[in-house]
């Protein structure tokens, strides 16, 4: 089965428009988990808009699944990374400012940089995952970078999903057969919806997680929590 790790920026971001703990982020992780969650899923950006980096600690006290931050490696970030020591880190090229993740790393032209970081959160007993755009060449240059699992960056695959599935999907299945191939795990993320995500599940080859966190809160407004989070497990079985 493929593993829900929520993503709960969004509710971050909820809080700190009041300047309050509402909703508290350390309550809402236990109940995700409560309700059928199988990770919980952070991205703390420079300015901190939603996730802080003080956040990290309490979140790491209380996630009694799995604890994935994203992020992109300035040296803040490595140092509070390897500070908490989550079970999954994920790597995004995102530069300072950029509003979502919306491309992948280029493991060919950044290999270098990401051998060398890879290794630092490998020290600590980390695991590393690279947020990556579905190509073989790109999949084959990660396992060089000596990361353990890659994460599909699937947001042009949602926004193709409504006029040609098919297509949509295909280099997503060619992709995770070559990962599959190189020995690496699969993750996926970005866009995925109760709309998008079982067709995809049923595509792409030993996917083991997705991280969902913009339209789990958005299909909550309407739902709730609780039968959201059911909703997307139902779709992963």
């Amino acid at each position: 089965m493929t593993r829900l790790s929520v993503n709960i920026n969004k509710v971050a971001l909820i809080r700190n428009s009041r300047g309050q703990n509402l909703p508290d982020l350390r309550k809402v992780a236990i109940d995700c988990e409560k309700f059928g969650a199988e990770g919980i899923t952070v991205h703390p950006r420079p300015d901190e808009r939603h996730i802080k980096y003080a956040d990290l600690p309490i979140l790491k006290e209380v996630v009694s699944t799995e604890f994935n931050i994203e992020g992109y490696p300035s040296e803040k970030f490595i140092k509070a990374v390897c500070a908490v020591k989550p079970h999954q880190v994920t790597l995004v090229p995102d530069p300072p400012g950029v509003l979502t993740s919306n491309e992948g790393w280029d493991t060919i032209k950044n290999q270098d940089i990401l051998i060398s970081v890879i290794q630092r959160f490998k020290d600590q007993g980390i695991r590393v995952s690279l947020f990556l755009n579905a190509e073989e060449d790109l999949v084959k240059a990660a396992k060089d970078c000596g990361t353990d699992r890659i994460e599909f960056y699937t947001g042009k695959y949602a926004m193709d999903y409504s006029q040609n599935p098919e297509k949509a999907v295909e280099k997503h299945k060619i992709a995770s057969k070559t990962a599959v191939q190189q020995g690496l795990g699969i993750n996926a993320g970005h866009d995925l919806n109760l709309e998008n995500l079982k067709f995809y599940k049923q595509n792409v080859s030993n996917l083991a997680e997705v991280s969902i966190g913009h339209a789990i809160v958005c299909d909550a407004l309407y739902y709730g929590l609780k039968s959201t989070i059911l909703m997307y497990k139902s779709l992963l079985s």
